[in-house]
């Protein structure tokens, strides 16, 4: 039985300053059944409170404490393998400010690791100190490999086409924290006090959540409301070679069968 959710929020929520159809009543049912859940994003520019602040203002109910970014998620690990380790961050505010709640010690002299995220200010500089620090030993750690990002004015290069540009440069490969990867789906379920096979996962994109999900051991449910399609689903099931635990046309059709399960549910206890 299902006891907790994982809910993706680009493309399932909203896109960009829009909210998705059925979002607010998507919350608000899960707060009715008294469903614990957690906002789960590979953003890592916004602190948790950007996050919350970001939703409240489209309508949709969330606290700072329900959200795991990319970016906490990404200095939570450093912090669980070096306490307290010298790291530079290659990033913007929200992954400054969750490397300095995790106890980390922010340098540019010699760190141990480098965590990068999105950075719009990214520049040659930049990448020739991840150079020289990674060649020198420093662990290459990236929130998240989103080579793209939505924008209301169009597509922007994401994350993973700065990690990108820095393993070209150096050779080496980051570890990986944010979606597909299992690693912020593991943090999440952690915050939960729960077991994977207890949780399901809720998203829009099959190579992104749903491959996250299956990777940690949780139930899928994909909504047909962002990047997978009915016309390019069958195409990203073969490319993650993952296929989902059910499908929705949009968020009505998800509580709907939400409401069901639960019905279900309490009808057996």
């Amino acid at each position: 039985m299902i006891k907790a959710y994982l809910i993706d929020l680009d493309g399932t929520l909203y896109h960009g300053r829009h909210r998705i159809e059925g979002a607010d009543k998507l919350i608000r049912t899960l707060n009715e059944q008294g469903m614990p859940y957690l906002f789960v994003t590979n953003n890592s520019s916004r602190t948790p409170q950007g996050v919350a602040d970001h939703l409240n203002g489209m309508g949709i109910p969330a606290d700072s404490s329900q959200v795991c970014t990319s970016a906490v998620a990404a200095a939570e690990y450093v912090a669980k393998e070096a306490p307290g380790a010298k790291v530079a961050c290659i990033g913007e505010e929200g992954l400054l400010q969750a490397i300095e709640a995790a106890g980390l010690k922010l340098t540019d002299d010699e760190p141990e690791y480098v965590i990068q995220g999105i950075d719009r200010d990214f520049s040659y500089t930049k990448l020739t100190k991840a150079l020289r620090w990674i060649n020198g030993g420093s662990k290459f750690v990236m929130t998240n490999p989103d080579l793209q990002l939505f924008s209301d004015d169009g597509l922007t290069p994401g994350a993973g086409t700065i990690g990108a540009a820095i393993e070209a440069a150096t050779g080496v490969h980051p570890t990986v924290i944010g979606k597909p990867s299992s690693i912020i789906m593991k943090s999440a379920i952690s915050r939960l006090n729960l077991k994977s096979d207890e949780v399901a996962v809720i998203g829009d994109n099959m190579r992104t959540d749903i491959a996250a999900g299956a990777a940690a051991g949780c139930e899928t449910l994909l909504v047909l409301t962002g990047i997978t399609t009915r016309d390019n689903m069958d195409s990203h099931i073969q490319a993650t070679k993952v296929r989902p635990d059910h499908v929705f046309e949009d968020l009505h059709k998800l509580i709907e069968w939400l409401s069901q399960t639960t019905g279900q549910a309490s009808k057996k206890g």
